[in-house]
């Protein structure tokens, strides 16, 4: 296998991962990055934090600039370079530089597709308008920080409920704006169940935050150029400020072009080695399907934590090595305001199908014992197979301290444990940080005794 030279798609977590990790096993090797945006190897998920003034500057959120990866790596990031086309039989791509506009081929030896996801923008009436943002680039994300400042818009309108949606809301607390979420399903954050989501939209009412939910959106009503107003089936709402959280689909025109059979959600298909079955193509990220480890079916989810991994994972092949990546529980974890939320393995919408009967248990607890002044509310939910007790999945919604918690259930589920063995668990206890009997371990009893 030939790996003089390495071209990667994509200049984020998976493709400067691989890049990385390829140099640190080869040092000889030629490895170039294209990515069409100005910036390589930022952190997308402190975006929010940054509209909201948490983050000082979006220079903070940038990891490595191309000039250090150039300086300190000798891999040559190519910002603002966009692939057009992947040419496997000629082990060439066809890409335009966005600034000069000219177009040329690029040879490889091994060839990384690693082009993410972009987010949902629907072509309805007056999408165009001024004052209407998405947040999936530092790019977005300082164009609506500057409207913030510059604008000082009264009135937001967020259309989508889930992690990113939930994000910004609180974002935009921190500016002062009166709030409304619009939701085409009938609750928030359909990654947890509806008992788990009831809590969350509690407390985004008690924030203030107006939640329009089962609402389709058909336009968006524009004044001088500028948004004025979100239209839905039922109502119209007033807005000087949308942004756009309807989710992320994998970008993966160019592999489908390229001949590669695409999976569930429209996603790359690889083995556990990233390999594509075209040969010398390997992808990696937001744009592959990755296996579910509870039930083993092909799952998708867009997140840094899968991206990262599986760049590792590819780095390490492309350069003769032997890595896998075996799949993914969609851990993954959030804070919108007050309340912290958290989610791993399946939920009881993924087991509707019937072809596992489980039982659920669902408990509300506190995060200290009530003596001490910062105890918070919290409320676990735990699944489990009915006839062998084993995890299948767990939430958790809850005040501060609560979220991380969900790292001993993603844990237990990757270790295959059942509830009884977690309710064993020898989980630490001191008053600042849990109580005596910790609240997962509580509701692995009550699931005990139902299994």
């Amino acid at each position: 296998m030939s790996t003089d030279r390495l071209v990667v798609i994509g200049g984020d977590a998976a493709g400067m991962t691989a890049a990385s990790q390829a140099r640190r096993r080869s040092k000889d090797l030629q490895i170039v990055a294209m990515e069409k945006g100005r910036y390589v190897s930022y952190a997308a998920c402190g975006i929010p934090y940054y509209v909201g003034g948490i983050v000082d500057g979006f220079e903070r959120l940038l990891v490595r600039s191309p000039e250090e990866f150039r300086s300190k790596q000798s891999i040559d990031a190519r910002v603002r370079h966009e692939v057009l086309q992947i040419r496997p039989q000629a082990g060439k791509v066809l890409v335009r530089d966005l600034d000069s506009h000219r177009e040329y081929e690029e040879p490889y030896d091994q060839l990384l597709i690693a082009t993410g996801a972009s987010a949902v923008r629907p072509d309805l009436p007056g999408i165009d308008a001024q004052g209407i943002f998405g947040v999936s680039s530092v790019e977005q994300a300082t164009e609506l920080r500057d409207f913030l400042e510059h604008q000082k818009p009264k009135r937001a309108v967020i259309v989508g409920g889930g992690y990113i949606g939930l994000e910004l809301a609180e974002s935009f607390t921190r500016w002062g704006l009166d709030i409304s979420i619009i939701g085409r399903a009938p609750r928030l954050l359909r990654s947890i169940d509806p008992e788990m989501s009831d809590l969350v939209s509690e407390a985004m009412t008690k924030m203030g935050i107006d939640l329009y939910l089962a609402e389709e959106v058909t336009a968006f009503e524009e004044q001088a150029g500028r948004v004025a107003a979100v239209v839905t089936e039922k109502r119209t709402l007033p807005a000087d400020l949308v942004l756009l959280a309807m989710g992320f689909k994998p970008n993966t025109d160019l592999a489908r072009e390229a001949g590669l059979a695409l999976g569930i959600k429209d996603t790359i298909v690889t083995d556990d080695h990233m390999r594509t079955p075209l040969e010398h193509i390997w992808a990696a990220g937001d744009c592959v399907q990755a296996n579910h480890l509870v039930d083993g079916r092909p799952y998708w989810t867009s997140l840094a934590t899968i991206s990262s991994k599986q760049g590792r994972v590819a780095g390490t092949n492309i350069t003769g090595g032997d890595a896998s990546f075996p799949g993914t529980l969609g851990t993954s974890i959030t804070k919108a305001g007050p309340v912290e939320i958290a989610r791993t393995g399946l939920q009881e919408t993924d087991l509707a199908d019937g072809d596992v009967a489980f039982t659920a248990a669902k408990i509300d607890s506190i995060t200290q014992p009530g003596y001490m002044p910062d105890n918070e509310p919290m409320a676990v939910k735990l699944l489990a197979e009915k006839s062998t007790g084993r995890l299948l999945g767990g939430q958790i919604v809850g005040g501060a301290g609560a979220a991380m918690r969900i790292n001993v259930i993603a844990t237990a589920l990757q270790a295959g444990l059942a509830v009884d063995q977690i309710h064993d668990l020898d989980l630490a206890y001191a008053p600042p940080f849990s109580t005596v009997w910790d609240p997962v371990v509580i509701a692995a009893r009550k699931l005990c005794d139902q299994c």
